[in-house]
């Protein structure tokens, strides 16, 4: 197929490496991209967010799929766009995406399909704000109401650190005010067809910048996938109808409870969701629920999940854009354990420096069982170099958890990057367990 696939990170980097991976050899296509994506894919100079643009070269092109990876083109319409034109296009439309750009509507999509989740309350004030924060109590949630690139939630005990961070955003809309939940987190992925769900593996990833879980939240500094855990801390999920591996009872649990309703839900109201629905869960002591939903694959959980993925992609995005879910059975994993670990530049998430050049890369992507997904790079006269936060993902495969982390970190001291930083502890508790 002809594929054209949207975005600049290290997520659209892993589903183009996917796809290359095939046994059918595709034609890729990619915008904007990046200097690693660049490498494996024909790079458009295309404005990914202009629907007519986006369209019009797709239908030029004689493209076959479009794979929207971010979020900004679904919050734009450019999937609405393309459908218009009988364009296949992996993504949902406008009005579904909203299940992620807005906070507000999700929790209305979840309640009405009688989804578990935490008490919310939205705020357009600050007076409001502190009304909510009093209400729900410490640890405070705070939510953006629209999107904030995995960036605007704050999760603190100090009062006066939720409130700024809602006044830094009320000056563009509303915020939500969460109850908090306790518990291990769960990325769990979704391919739809607007009717039809398939469940990919789970995964975990780590969001706050250092070690230990501490620092602020960011897009996201680490991956693991699959989780072990899952069995030894929930054998309560393979009771009676489910199956008898604990990992796959609570996969069929979730896509049974959680996403099937949620899809069926926005098919009802007219906004049928064709693509990939991200669910972040959490295992409270209550039993699960969902954290928030995502319209599209998440970073970095794509870059553990899809090397594992034994079907080929490109005939399961397809099928979703199709509408054709139904005549595929669930897609199979690869016994093997996945851990990626983010590269970030100095000051990130804050203000993160750019520029700076990148070395050791051919070195870190020879060590066995390493391949390196970029996020931000680009080629300057001299050299590889960074431009944005997170820099770019190293990916360790392996047949234990072990040894799939030790590549990952072996293969990152090869590479250099002045004020680069990256969390040490990826991993290492399923390691230890």
């Amino acid at each position: 197929m002809r594929i054209l696939v949207l975005g600049s990170g290290a997520r659209e980097h892993a589903i183009i490496l996917a796809l290359r991976s095939e046994e059918v050899a595709h034609e890729v296509f990619a915008a904007p991209g990046n200097a690693g994506i660049a490498q494996d894919a024909t790079i458009v100079d295309l404005d990914a967010n202009d629907p007519a643009a986006v369209t019009d070269y797709a239908n030029a092109e004689a493209i076959d799929l479009v794979v929207i990876g971010p979020e900004a083109p679904l919050v734009a319409g450019v999937a609405d766009s393309l459908r218009e034109r009988g364009i296949p296009v992996f993504g949902p439309g406008k009005a579904a995406a909203q299940l992620e750009g807005s906070k507000a509507f999700a929790k209305r999509i979840m309640d009405a399909a009688g989804v578990p989740t935490g008490r919310a309350m939205r705020a357009h004030t600050r007076a409001e704000v502190e009304a909510a924060l009093d209400d729900l109590g410490a640890p405070h949630v705070v939510k953006a109401d629209g999107l904030a690139a995995g960036k605007g939630v704050i999760v603190t005990p100090d009062r006066e650190a939720a409130l700024a961070h809602a006044d830094a955003y009320l000056a563009t809309g509303p915020v939500l005010v969460e109850e908090f939940l306790a518990g291990p987190e769960v990325s769990l992925f979704f391919l739809s067809d607007g009717d039809h769900v398939l469940p990919l593996s789970p995964a975990q990833d780590f969001k706050r910048l250092r070690d230990g879980d501490e620092g602020p939240n960011t897009g996201g500094m680490g991956a693991y996938s699959p989780l072990p855990w899952l069995g030894e801390r929930f054998e309560s999920w393979a009771i009676e109808g489910e199956a008898s591996d604990p990992e796959q009872a609570f996969v069929d649990f979730v896509t049974r409870e959680i996403a099937e309703p949620v899809i069926h839900r926005l098919d009802a109201e007219g906004t049928p969701f064709i693509g990939l629905l991200y669910a972040g869960l959490i295992l409270t002591e209550q039993g699960v629920k969902v954290i928030e939903f995502n319209a599209r694959f998440g970073d970095p959980e794509t870059q553990v999940v899809l090397p594992r993925l034994l079907d080929p992609l490109s005939e399961l995005l397809l099928a979703a854009a199709s509408g054709n879910l139904e005549d595929y059975p669930r897609p199979a994993f690869a016994d093997a354990a996945a851990v990626t670990v983010v590269l970030a530049s100095e000051g990130y998430p804050e203000s993160p420096v750019t520029g700076r050049p990148l070395t050791g890369l051919d070195a870190a992507a020879a060590v066995e069982g390493v391949h390196l997904a970029h996020a931000a790079t680009a080629v300057s006269p001299d050299a590889l170099v960074a431009t944005g936060g997170r820099v770019l993902n190293v990916v360790g495969l392996g047949t234990t958890f072990a040894e799939a982390r030790d590549r990952a970190y072996r293969a990152l001291a090869e590479i250099s990057l002045e004020g680069g930083q990256y969390r040490t502890d990826i991993a290492a508790r399923v390691v230890e367990d």
